[in-house]
């Protein structure tokens, strides 16, 4: 049966309608039948004016690219539908077959490379020399060349994961890679150099090319291109949030963050940047919540700006405060699972078995072959101290998704629990691997090497640690002990003092002691760890300096009601130590300050120590009626009675020996 030229382009035309419509339904089997079957009609003479008219077609601002879009829609329509049927290397073949990329490839290689003095290594698709003439680069718009190589490296990245071995399995180094970099990245530097102008922009990009060669060039390590490129991109088109994305996973500081925000456009989404690179970097300020306050009034329930909201009270170590806004973001977005294991980790701090229990059920009901979901149910498991399963589980989310960095340092921590240190090594080294800003799995690999002794291994992770959370008193309260075991009492005493320093950057509702009023006002806290403070009053007394030891021991048993050691301004100019300290007012404490009474700690093991370490002093020192009245409370703390009791005796005996008994027996 023979068709007009009519019948035909208006057959074409209602294909094109049923791709376009199938696949906007999700039906994407259709939508590839559809497409493949108006890619089967024969080209008539007027294609072009049919196509250019077509209700679904909408035309590009530059008239070449919208001629070139017009002339390429039947195929770019055959091409999304494979895509979007995971088919990617039939996508990439309509409109780059392999014998087309072969001539590029070779024609790239035999080119000579002009790599630049002091450069360390050549990065491939990134060489300063000019393509062969002899190979023409095919006349494609911008959409369907980017369509093309976009799924040359979709299929590069699928058949990565199959190559590699079962996750942490004998064979499993980590070390596969897509071996389709190479082809994409060597064609869009062909396709810039063509088209580069004076400032080494092109001329009329749209700005997509430039994000895919950032990813390219940012999975080969060369971050300084890559950032250029994508910033270039988010420039012609700001809402590509991918770009974003991708630019956030090569900040490594927050002073690079600074630097980079100042080249970026003014825009909203900018903004937005600004602030998920900032919490990606484990920020906290008042100025990052107010910016979130002013795009949180204009967009008041975006489950993105919720989260963030939630994860920015999780980073100032306000628990409570995070496992609110998670519940009110999973009210609003009950089947989002979107760091979702970030919550399962607060809920997981906080003990909250049971709202843990609800939140993993959720996931496995929503989607159970979800990274997230794994990540959760590995969480509950771990809480129930069943680690072999939570292993299980966290296993799981690391075979869908590799580079789920919650799944890689968790699973450190059951290995840690397990007490395989190997295992609990190579996870948290591979975690790093897929984010060196991950200050957990640092400190992960810096208590499995203090586990196995190797406190000069350890004591390096637990620096890079510090130096991702400077303001975190734990990591420098492990930096300090790890120090007091290498006898670097001096150093050591060093990094407890910034670790009280950084407790008080904080606010009351953090989970390592608060901070709340400060020494003086000037920067040393008033709620300080009894623990820390023992133990720089322990390195002062190993190091033969008891009068300091002394100062630090008072303090410590001071925290038991929230008081202050009596010579608090030499203490707090003693903490102080470091210039990048937190300020607190110049105008020292207020009288009214003191209304906001001090809870103390109590009685803890450390305070009772301290009070234990105190007694024996003024018994060296002759201060018998000292002695007494603290061995005395030390028989009614409860703590180290018996060692109390014996105490007590040995002072009654040496005060009746001096006859001073009938003085003091009342204490």
């Amino acid at each position: 049966m023979a068709l007009s030229s009519q019948d035909i382009a208006q057959f074409r035309t209602a294909l094109q309608d049923a791709v376009v419509r199938c696949s906007e339904r999700c039906l994407y089997q259709s939508s590839k039948w559809a497409a493949e079957l108006l890619n089967a009609l024969p080209e008539t003479d007027d294609g072009d004016a049919s196509i250019a008219s077509s209700p679904i077609y909408t035309p590009n601002n530059d008239s070449e690219e919208a001629a070139l879009e017009a002339k390429e829609l039947s195929k770019y329509l055959l091409a999304k539908s494979f895509f979007d049927c995971h088919e990617y290397d039939r996508c990439a073949a309509v409109f780059l077959p392999d014998s087309l990329l072969s001539s590029v490839l070779n024609s790239k290689t035999e080119a000579t490379p002009v790599t630049p003095k002091g450069k360390e290594k050549a990065v491939a698709g990134s060489t300063s020399s000019r393509p062969s003439t002899a190979v023409n680069l095919p006349r494609l718009s911008q959409k369907s060349l980017f369509l093309a190589l976009y799924a040359k490296f979709m299929a590069g990245e699928k058949r990565k994961n199959e190559e590699s071995e079962m996750v942490m399995g004998p064979q499993d180094s980590g070390t596969v890679a897509n071996k389709e970099l190479i082809v994409v990245g060597r064609f869009l530097s062909a396709w810039f150099e063509e088209r580069a102008g004076e400032d080494g922009d092109a001329p009329g990009s749209q700005g997509w090319l430039e994000y895919l060669y950032g990813m390219v060039l940012a999975k080969e390590k060369n971050d300084e291109k890559a950032m250029e490129l994508l910033i270039r991109s988010v420039h012609k088109y700001p809402f590509n949030w991918g770009c974003w994305q991708e630019m956030t996973s090569l900040i490594p500081r927050a002073e690079d963050l600074t630097q980079i925000i100042q080249h970026c456009p003014e825009h909203v989404v900018a903004y937005m940047f600004h602030l998920h690179a900032s919490l990606e970097l484990y920020q906290q300020s008042p100025t990052l919540a107010h910016s979130l306050e002013r795009l949180l009034s204009i967009f008041p329930t975006s489950s993105f700006l919720l989260t963030c909201n939630a994860l920015l009270s999780y980073h100032s170590k306000d628990l409570m405060a995070a496992e609110q806004h998670f519940s009110r973001l999973l009210s609003l977005h009950p089947h989002r699972l979107d760091s979702l294991d970030h919550y399962s980790n607060i809920l997981y701090v906080l003990n909250l078995r049971p709202k843990l229990a609800f939140l993993a059920h959720l996931c496995s009901s929503v989607d159970k072959f979800r990274p997230e979901s794994c990540v959760v149910i590995g969480n509950y498991y771990s809480l129930l101290s069943m680690h072999e399963k939570a292993v299980q589980y966290f296993r799981r989310a690391l075979t869908l998704d590799r580079s789920c960095l919650s799944a890689w340092t968790l699973m450190g921590h059951e290995y840690v629990e397990l007490k395989n240190t190997h295992a609990a090594i190579e996870s948290y080294r591979r975690a790093v691997d897929v984010n060196r800003r991950d200050y957990r799995a640092w400190y992960g690999l810096g208590q499995t090497y203090e586990m196995l002794e190797m406190h000069t291994y350890s004591l390096w992770y637990y620096k890079k640690a510090a130096g991702l959370r400077p303001w975190d008193g734990k990591m420098w309260m492990a930096v300090g002990s790890c120090l007091q075991k290498m006898q670097r009492e001096r150093d050591g005493i060093k990094a407890l003092k910034r670790a009280l320093l950084a407790d008080s950057y904080y606010d009351t509702g953090s989970s390592f002691g608060g901070g709340g009023d400060l020494v003086g006002g000037r920067g040393a806290p008033g709620h300080m760890d009894p623990d820390i403070l023992l133990q720089i009053a322990a390195m002062y007394d190993q190091l033969g300096e008891e009068e300091e030891a002394k100062a630090y021991m008072e303090l410590c048993v001071a925290q038991e009601d929230g008081g202050m050691a009596a010579d608090e301004d030499n203490m707090a100019e003693s903490v102080r130590i470091h210039n990048d300290s937190p300020a607190g007012s110049d105008d020292g404490a207020e009288a009214g300050d003191d209304s906001r009474a001090r809870e103390g700690t109590g009685v803890t093991a450390a305070t009772s120590k301290a009070r234990m370490w105190l007694a024996r002093f003024a018994m060296r020192t002759a201060d018998y009626h000292t002695a007494n009245r603290l061995a005395t409370e030390l028989c009614h703390d409860g703590v180290e009675v018996e060692e109390a009791k014996a105490l007590v005796r040995e002072v009654r005996s040496r005060l009746e020996a001096s006859g001073m008994l009938s003085g003091g027996a009342s204490d």
